[in-house]
């Protein structure tokens, strides 16, 4: 071979590696921190395949299961939540279970899937019976690997930080290299002659590494993806940081390090063995991995009878919000001219309130719309610097909200300033107050001294967790500022000219679907959560806000509604906002169900006075939703009412409740639709409801933009509980009762070590008898023309994926009826008679 085509070959394969690397890691969905905290799908990067081909892969080089588990179809068979007319409808469904029977199935259920997954070279090295270690391997490397990112990544909770300016590999490699105890651990004295072969950059061990294992290129990918998934949980956060590099138009290399420190563990020890005794792992693994496609395609034939029971799972929910959404004559709608619209978002835990108030009053109209409503912001409180998206994470904020003091008319511009920095040196001494007290248990070996040393001043903070409060939720605007500014402090939206924000309302209002026939107090409710000492707490909060409450949103629009001069621009662009109307934020918390009222002080007198009307309405609604709570709670629903609401106050304050609530437990369908197509069904908090009139949509933009984000979002909840409740081990937190958080905000070890936790706990999906959610996937119905839900999946890819490769459902009302959506043709929606 001449020198030209040796480098030509070099460079070949250099560039195949490269590519199968990538590749690896554009496999890997992002998982957000736990201070905004938001729902994704686990599978997001992987929806160009279809679910099945998805479950394959992830059984065959992960041991994942994607589908659910033979014993949960069991029960539900055996139970009847599976019917045998759901088990026909599906398998006239599956255009892959040709020769498949019922009996087939049936039978299935007590058989194993079956699926071994495909050997890692650290995994054929484990087996070695003269190895000598305390730790397997595998578990040996994910703990060092683990604790090097824990360390590289933390930027709030250690005092000591390290040198990150040449990134996450040459940091690895450097404690590697001084890391004189982890031969010990893994039983390998000797292994320091091999790391001082390991090279110095990510590309050279990426080539050092795969060219040491010998497997064709072919299956490259796939077992650098079986390596990442190894180490999913720092994975996932690498893929969060690449994420949002690429929102701002960047680039992060993040992930593709930990490749590389992870593949180069697996060339470290097969160094180690052949410089002490060869063994027959190299071979194996060449031959096992030579038979991958094989494995991947048999794999993806024994799942379809799985894919069967999913979808038999799905029907069975399917036929009852079939009916309910058919039923004839629901609930009176309000009046043309309603006295109240109140807005929330479309979070399924929205939906009973919305049903309640409704039934309490008539003459309120209730709409959905997604919780961040249309506000693309970041929020930065009082006297800090931390910026907080209140947008959901598929975009980027580009609009700033900030706390400033509102002083009376008249008021100078000195006065105005002088105020504002006394509220911002109010709130900064405050937290330089909190700032000591938890710096003291920050040192190594100082939380106990710290708390002997704090002796009765502890037993403050102890003690409100042994006898919890019945405070409400913590104000997200200067909570513990002083009353003389916390009144005076609220969010404002910050460097617009007011041509923006004419542009800005008018959308919102549009989509809203709040242009036109405006009733004369609008309620802007926005929601969050309220615990105590839950390290997931922003789960809880609204997705749309980035895991954050929609307090923000919701007290800026409204201000944003009520400012003359927008509404004068409004008027210009022919929408008409009566002198008459009022916009006022609120928040619903969702543990306890009351709705808080923001910035009365605003309000003119008329605005009032229909607040005072409403207060006892919202009381009545709120307390028929907790009642309909309290049995999932392990309450009585014939508690008195101030007893009830007590109860769930002191849930919400109590450091030692792990479920508070259910959060989005039970999500199933959502629904993009006028409400009348729904008012008055009985939806169990189940369906995302989002209000969509296609008769004011003639162009098809609202509908596009509602397929392309908050069915997307609410696709990312869905399957964030689908995969925490089919795969709890590797893609669920685990017990929440043993979590530490990792580097203040980014994640949770369960116990001291092992990989980053991503998902959700335990506690959040199982109440220690039975599971609470159903992983059911979602099931969208849009009250739309074919052509425009057609136009919208042709234009976007990411929907044409979701779609035909059976990600969701997608249904349109058609007449008296549905069509359901499938690979490209509407069928019309039968079931089988039970």
């Amino acid at each position: 071979m001449s020198v030209a085509e040796f480098t030509l070959r070099r460079d070949t394969d250099d560039t195949a590696m490269a590519r199968a690397c990538q590749q690896a890691c554009d496999a890997i969905a992002p998982v957000w921190p736990l201070d905004r905290s938001i729902a994704v799908n686990p599978h997001w990067q992987r929806i160009g395949l279809p679910v099945r081909t998805v479950a394959a892969r992830m059984a065959v080089l992960a041991g994942i299961e994607v589908l659910p588990p033979r014993s949960r179809m069991r029960e539900a068979w055996q139970s009847g939540r599976i019917t045998p007319a759901d088990l026909r409808d599906a398998l006239l469904r599956s255009p892959d279970a040709q020769g498949l029977t019922e009996a087939d199935c049936i039978q299935a259920l007590d058989q194993s899937v079956d699926i071994a997954p495909l050997p890692l070279l650290i995994d054929l090295l484990d087996q070695d019976p003269k190895r000598h270690s305390r730790l397997s391997w595998r578990q040996a490397i994910i703990q060092q690997v683990s604790q090097s990112c824990a360390a590289y990544f933390d930027q709030h909770q250690a005092e000591w930080h390290p040198d990150r300016s040449r990134g996450l590999y040459a940091f690895w490699h450097e404690a590697l290299r001084n890391d004189h105890g982890i031969g010990l651990l893994m039983g390998l004295p000797r292994i320091g002659r091999v790391l001082s072969a390991v090279p110095e950059s990510r590309a050279a061990a990426e080539q050092w590494a795969l060219q040491r294992l010998g497997l064709p290129p072919t299956v490259w990918a796939d077992y650098l993806e079986a390596v990442l998934l190894t180490i999913n949980g720092w994975a996932s956060w690498c893929a969060y940081l690449g994420w949002q590099a690429r929102l701002a138009g960047g680039e992060d290399q993040h992930l593709r390090e930990l490749l590389a420190i992870r593949l180069a563990w697996g060339a470290i020890l097969l160094e180690y063995q052949r410089q002490t005794d060869t063994g027959p792992a190299f071979d194996t693994l060449r031959t096992a991995w030579a038979t991958a496609p094989q494995r991947l395609a048999e794999a993806e034939t024994r799942l379809v009878v799985d894919e069967v029971w999913q979808s038999s799972y799905e029907i069975g929910f399917q036929r009852d919000l079939a009916r309910q959404l058919s039923a004839p004559g629901g609930a009176a709608g309000p009046a043309d001219a309603p006295e109240v619209q109140a807005a929330f978002c479309i979070d399924v835990r929205s939906e009973p309130l919305r049903r309640a108030l409704e039934a309490v009053w008539p003459a309120v109209q209730t709409l959905g719309f997604a919780g961040f409503f249309g506000l693309p912001i970041a929020y930065t409180p009082l006297a800090t610097t931390a910026r907080r998206p209140q947008l959901p994470g598929l975009l980027a904020p580009s609009v700033e909200v900030g706390d400033r003091v509102r002083m009376p008319t008249g008021s100078s511009a000195a006065a105005a300033a002088a105020h504002q920095q006394a509220a911002q040196q109010t709130r900064l001494n405050r937290l330089a107050r909190v700032d000591q007290w938890s710096a003291g248990n920050r040192w190594p070996g100082a939380s106990f001294s710290f708390v002997e040393a704090a002796g009765l001043g502890y037993l403050g903070k102890l003690g409100r967790w042994l006898h919890p409060g019945q405070q409400g939720r913590p104000r997200d605007d200067l909570a513990g500022l002083a009353a003389r500014y916390r009144m005076l402090c609220r969010p404002q939206v910050q460097g617009m000219r007011l041509d923006d924000k004419i542009a800005l309302a008018a959308g919102v209002l549009r989509a809203m679907g709040l242009d036109r026939q405006l009733a004369p107090l609008v309620l802007l409710v926005g929601h969050g959560s309220q615990t105590a000492n839950n390290a997931h707490a922003a789960s809880l909060d609204c997705g749309a806000c980035c895991g954050q409450s929609g307090e923000v949103n919701a007290r800026s629009l409204a201000q944003l509604l009520n400012d003359p001069a927008v509404r004068a621009g409004l008027q210009r662009m022919q929408i008409h906002v009566p002198a008459t109307t009022w916009f006022l934020a609120a928040l619903h918390n969702t543990t306890t169900d009351d709705i808080e009222v923001f910035d009365l002080d605003l309000a003119p007198a008329t605005a009032l006075g229909r607040w005072n009307r409403l207060t006892p309405v919202i009381a009545q609604a709120c307390d028929q939703v907790r009642r309909l709570r309290a049995p999932s709670l392990g309450l009585s629903p014939r508690l008195a009412v101030d007893e009830l609401r007590v109860r769930l106050r002191r849930r919400a304050n109590d450091g030692a409740e792990t479920r508070p609530e259910w959060g989005l437990a039970g999500n199933a369908a959502f629904l993009m639709a006028p409400r009348w197509r729904s008012r008055g069904a009985g939806l169990n908090g189940r369906v995302f409801l989002h209000d969509y009139d296609a008769a004011q949509d003639q162009d098809g933009s609202q509908l596009e933009l509602l397929m392309t984000a908050p069915m997307v979002v609410a696709h990312w909840i869905n399957w964030q509980y689908h995969a925490s409740t089919c795969a709890p081990d590797r893609l669920g937190s685990g017990n929440k009762l043993l979590h530490n958080v990792v580097g203040g905000t980014l994640g949770v070890f369960e116990g001291n070590g092992g990989d980053l936790r991503i998902g959700l706990s335990r506690q959040s999906l199982h109440d220690g008898v039975r599971w609470m959610h159903e992983p059911l996937r979602l099931t969208v119905v849009i009250d739309a023309p074919q052509a425009a839900i057609a136009t919208v999946i042709a234009k976007h890819e990411k929907v044409r994926q979701l779609v035909d490769n059976g990600w969701l459902h997608l249904w349109r009302f058609e007449g008296v009826g549905f069509q359901r959506y499938q690979l490209g043709s509407w069928r019309t929606l039968a079931f089988s008679v039970p």
